[in-house]
Order: structure tokens, then sequence, then C-alpha cells
């Protein structure tokens, strides 16, 4: 059993629409594949209905944007109750502040001698609910400005980057405590990809598996070395907890992270089902 736990659609910043993701988990013989858009349901009835079409399980996440003493931590959540009041409320009000940030940072991007419109922007938002940096790198690609979304990101637009304006997270243990009341299941997405060691090294992952009750993480990403793989599977082993792994597709948007590039243990989905109280897999 193939299983990739953490995919985007155009919903939020990849390239395919949810059927489409699908089909294409599919054509790469993947038996469940999850979509997880930042901060948003949106696209999941779409997905769910394409999978049941061509025989792929689609598991029903999201993936929220958090933080920690003003550092981007991204929290996977599955199984979790889109009704659910709170959690929808912190979503709508992380929406707002992605959107809310686009003209100052055009305007950062323009004192830099790369300029792009709002309206170059907004032709890459599509059915996304709120405007992402990656549609502002998209822009910015199309423009000639840099050659793809790494780049837009290394140059630009990364946390503390030239062109960066923070904007509103969800503090992560909130954020793992919204995805419990919704009946979900918490994991950090690529936890030491990017730098991200300094924000959640062991002892903060650790206060958060233990005070916080955070599900697990994920071990296999495109953003983590052998090593560092290693080094994570070693502490999720004695802390007991969830380890996934995953492609973090996001179609054209961006690169070698093709579907099922990673895929997660079918023990590990096994007892995530469970957790969610759900029959296993077949």
């Amino acid at each position: 059993m193939l299983i990739d736990l953490h995919t985007h659609s155009v919903v939020s910043d990849g390239t395919d629409a949810p059927a489409q993701l699908v089909g294409k988990a599919a054509q790469a013989g993947l038996d469940v594949v999850a979509l997880t858009d930042h901060d948003t349901f949106d696209g999941l009835t779409e997905a769910v209905a394409a999978g049941e079409r061509v025989g792929v399980q689609v598991v029903r996440g999201i993936e929220l944007s958090c933080s920690r003493s003003g550092n981007s931590v991204h929290l996977l959540a599955y199984g979790a109750d889109p009704s659910n009041a709170a959690l929808a409320t912190e979503m709508t009000r992380v929406r707002s502040g992605r959107t809310g940030r686009l003209l100052p940072v055009l305007e950062k991007l323009e004192e830099l001698g790369v300029g792009v419109s709002e309206a170059q922007v907004m032709a890459f938002v599509g059915d996304s609910p709120s405007v992402g940096r990656p549609h502002i790198a998209d822009a910015l690609v199309a423009a000639g400005h840099v050659r793809d979304r790494t780049e837009a990101f290394d140059r630009f637009l990364a946390d503390g980057g030239p062109a960066h304006v923070h904007r509103y997270a969800i503090d992560v243990a909130r954020g793992i405590e919204l995805v419990h009341g919704a009946g979900g299941i918490a994991v950090i997405a690529h936890p030491w990809g990017r730098g991200r060691r300094r924000v959640l090294p062991p002892e903060v992952l650790e206060e958060l598996i233990t005070v916080d009750r955070l599900d697990g993480f994920e071990v296999d990403h495109q953003d983590h070395d052998d090593a560092t793989r290693a080094e994570l599977r070693q502490l999720g082993n004695s802390l007991g907890v969830l380890m996934t792994g995953s492609s973090d597709y996001h179609g054209t948007g961006k690169t070698n992270h093709e579907l099922g590039c990673n895929t997660t243990d079918p023990a590990v989905f096994a007892e995530l089902e469970r957790r969610l109280g759900q029959p296993p897999s077949p």
C-alpha cells in the first residue's frame, strides 16, 4: 500500500484541481492520498468524489499556518471537522492576514526593482480563498524576475527576506489544541526542513508532544536529508509518536516533490485511522 499524506491543489498554492491531483495520484500508483491545502477545507469534497471514481482513498486534511516565537511552523491536520467553529474562525483570520499583506509585499518588491502588480498576482490565485506568497512567486516568474518559486523565496519572499511582511499565524500549541478540539490528528510538517530545526529543536518537539499532545511529525520529506531523517526517526521512536512520509506535492509549483516520492508506512497510517475512529484500510 502506497500512502502520501501531504499534497496541495489549486485551492491553495498547488497547480492541479483537486480531482486532477487525485487522478494523478492514481496514475502514480498511490492507494491513499491526503489533500492538505493551506488553511481551507474547500477542495476536499471534489477530491473525495474523485477518489471514489478512480479507487484512491482520499484523507481529509489541511495544513494549518502556525508559528512559534514569531517563526513559521506548518501543522498538518487529518480528519478535523470542517464545521468546528473555533477552527474555522482561526483559519479565516489566517487567510485574512495572508491577503492583507499582499500590497505591502508588492511595495517592497517594487523598491527592490522586481515589481509586479496586484493584477499579475491575482491571475495565479484561481480558486484559492486567499492570496499567498506562492502566488506572488508565480507572478515574479511570469515577469521574468526569477526562474521559479524556489528562487523567488530564496531571494525575496522567505521569512526574514527583503520582501517579507509578517502576518498572523496561530501559535502552534494553540493549533494543536484546535485540531484536537475538531476531532483531528495533529502532525508537524517538515519540522527540520530549511532551517526550521532552530525553531523546533528536539526539546521543543518533545514538549509539544508531552505537554501539548502533538500526535507526530513528518520524517520522510524532500527537505530532510538522510541524516536528518535518521535523527528524527530516532527521536520519534523514543517518544512513541506517529512518523509520516509524504511528497508535499504542489504540481508544477514545486519541483522535486513528485507524488509518492516519499510515503507513509501502512502501519503508521493504520494507527492514524484507529485514532480517528475509522476502520483500517484493506
